[in-house]
């Protein structure tokens, strides 16, 4: 398999869809016990502030050397001002709604030792559809792009889905999902959808062989009329089942540091080599070597061209 060159990768355009989010780290010291409550004390000296959830795939795919554009509604608050200065900051162009009845979603993350002590999210359900109001910006924006990128976070930012892939798939573009819940239903007619382990037991059930995840993994393809359906199986790599049958790519060995926004490397790699015309089967091992990089670093990251293809 060829390595794209930069200037392919830098001309391949991808939009990605769906739930952004604020990821904030307080890092701190930890010295003592609270007389309060059996918890650690954690004296904080160092804020972080990183895009998260679909931000963090659009930089995915910036960092990597292709052109991300983000479609997503934010609140109308101080995260979000936030959330648009770090996309200015790193080149991902953004269309943001504005919903004042929305919180812009938060993570909280507190650290101390090295180790993740507690996480609070700051969400909220909104009474409507936030993304209604987008579809027009989808529509202009999709005949610029290469590949569409949903990232559902399951926040409820995609009720539009299925509208939104029959557009993408009428205009000839592939269409790549991150799913969650259990109705995969909604994804239908997509090119591919790269649920984990534990996501796709939620759909077909815990399987007792491999023989029983090919047949269940394949009913499931072909039901959806998908392409192709991804398994990111952790330390066992990665398994594609297609219309010619299962391709199997191994894990990357190394150390395993932080596995926070894999996910969201592995379908961003993807998303831009799929942009740059390269199929599925030629994809997966790239995407596949970018996972096992990132998971050798600490939260959300992304891979640069250099890592990837060095």
């Amino acid at each position: 398999m060829t390595t794209p060159s930069r200037e392919r990768l830098a001309r391949a355009r991808v939009l990605v869809v769906g739930d952004a989010m604020l990821d904030r780290y307080w890092f701190g010291a930890v010295d003592r016990i609270s007389p309060e409550a059996p918890v650690p004390v954690v004296r904080v000296n160092r804020e972080e502030e990183r895009l998260g959830g679909a931000a963090n795939v659009a930089l995915n795919v910036k960092t990597l050397g292709a052109q991300a554009t983000l479609l997503t509604v934010v609140g109308d608050d101080e995260p979000a001002r936030t959330l648009k200065k770090l996309l200015e900051r790193q080149g991902v162009t953004a269309l943001l709604g504005s919903d004042p009845q929305l919180y812009t979603i938060v993570k909280l993350r507190v650290i101390g030792r090295s180790q993740q002590l507690i996480r609070i999210d700051f969400e909220n359900q909104p009474d409507h559809e936030v993304l209604a109001a987008m579809l027009d910006d989808y529509e202009r924006a999709l005949p610029e792009h290469d590949a569409v990128l949903f990232s559902d976070y399951g926040k409820g930012g995609l009720t539009h889905i299925p509208r939104m892939i029959e557009l993408a798939r009428a205009a000839g573009k592939p269409v790549l999902i991150d799913p969650k819940g259990s109705d995969y239903g909604r994804y239908a007619g997509a090119t591919v959808i790269t649920p984990n382990r534990a996501e796709l037991a939620q759909v077909i059930g815990p399987w007792s062989s491999e023989a029983q995840l090919h047949e269940r993994a394949q009913k499931l393809r072909t039901e959806h009329r998908l392409e192709g359906l991804l398994l990111t199986r952790s330390e066992e790599g990665m398994s594609l089942f297609d219309a010619a049958g299962h391709a199997q790519v191994p894990a990357q060995a190394r150390e395993v540091f932080d596995v926070t926004g894999a996910g969201d490397t592995v379908i961003a790699t993807l998303a831009a080599m799929l942009a740059c015309g390269y199929s599925l089967r030629e994809a997966m091992p790239v995407a596949n070597r970018a996972g096992g990089i990132v998971v050798g670093k600490f939260g959300t990251a992304s891979v640069s061209y250099e890592e990837l293809f060095a």
